[in-house]
């Protein structure tokens, strides 16, 4: 099948398109500089012109192909509430071009919505949840309520692999480099899901090919939560620097707009994903890959 590809050039992006070009699909890329769309016709796919602000230029997109992958996001983080009521406009957007059809549209959001006791399941649902992000999960049962095929892929708070350059660890690791401590929240025992990027494009793919009912929630996790302690002395060893606790006061000061992130609690479960889809990670986890050389290149 033809499919439309939101942050196709991303960094989950671009190991979601090359997942759907190896299974034989055909992708349209959403290009929004000529950069972009030389990127996307190096890897064999073809360039969109247009960008998530150009509302027209998506539903054309969308009814271009056969599929929608919604992975693009503005990782404004000064301005993050009004760049989630922006991805709700955009799924909005895409899914009036798709009304009346039975086209797959994925849509991307995030496990960390949910920092609570216990694990996350797929069936967890928060409508009136206060972070912003859940501007995503809203917009995409309004458009199932619109009939329109929807399923949510939401990703762990740590995607990690090679090129990974804004996520949640490269982030962590900044932060320790300019403060020369690796930081933890008192005892740090407060966990973060991971999941490989290449894992995480694989389960994209298995969601396009084998959908399930409307509305379904698939977590990208293939690790359901590791200690930002072990996280950070991981960190700390590899920077030689000390491995040291704040409390709360300290923390807002040292982590600044990351304090969220990083006393984020977010066990989060993949079962019912790995039995719907036959999904099983196969790529390195997250410590491997902060014991390997890509995250600490520069040093």
């Amino acid at each position: 099948m033809k499919v439309f590809v939101t942050g196709a050039t991303g960094f989950v992006g671009t190991a979601v398109v090359q997942e759907l070009l190896k299974a034989g699909h055909k992708v349209l890329g959403l290009a929004r500089s000529e950069e972009s769309a030389k990127k996307l016709i190096n890897a064999g796919a073809e360039p969109h012109v247009g960008d998530l602000m150009d509302f027209e230029s998506l539903k054309l997109g969308a009814k271009l192909s056969d599929a929608v992958i919604h992975l693009g996001f503005v990782h404004d983080f000064n301005r993050f509430p009004e760049m989630c009521i922006l991805d709700s406009k955009v799924i909005e957007a895409i899914g009036d071009a798709l009304v009346g059809t039975d086209k797959p549209f994925l849509i991307t959001s995030g496990t960390a919505l949910f920092s609570k006791d216990g694990i996350t399941t797929e069936n967890d649902r928060a409508m009136n949840h206060p972070h912003p992000r859940i501007a995503t999960e809203n917009a995409a049962d309004d458009q199932v309520a619109k009939g329109v095929n929807v399923s949510v892929i939401r990703l762990s708070p740590s995607v990690h692999g090679e090129a990974d350059e804004i996520g949640f660890v490269p982030l962590f690791i900044k932060i320790a480099k300019e403060k020369g401590v690796s930081a933890i929240i008192c005892e740090g025992k407060n966990h973060w899901p991971a999941v490989h990027r290449l894992d995480a494009a694989k389960l994209y793919r298995l969601a396009l090919e084998k959908p399930f009912e409307k509305g379904t929630r698939y977590h990208a996790v293939a690790e359901e939560g590791i200690q930002l302690k072990t996280i950070a002395a991981e960190i700390a060893e590899r920077l030689n620097i000390p491995l040291i606790s704040l409390n709360a006061e300290e923390a807002e000061q040292h982590f600044s707009w990351f304090t969220h992130f990083a006393k984020l609690d977010n066990q989060s479960s993949s079962t019912l994903t790995r039995e719907m889809l036959d999904w099983t990670p196969v790529h390195p986890t997250l410590l491997e890959d902060l014991k390997g050389s890509y995250y600490f290149s520069g040093l």
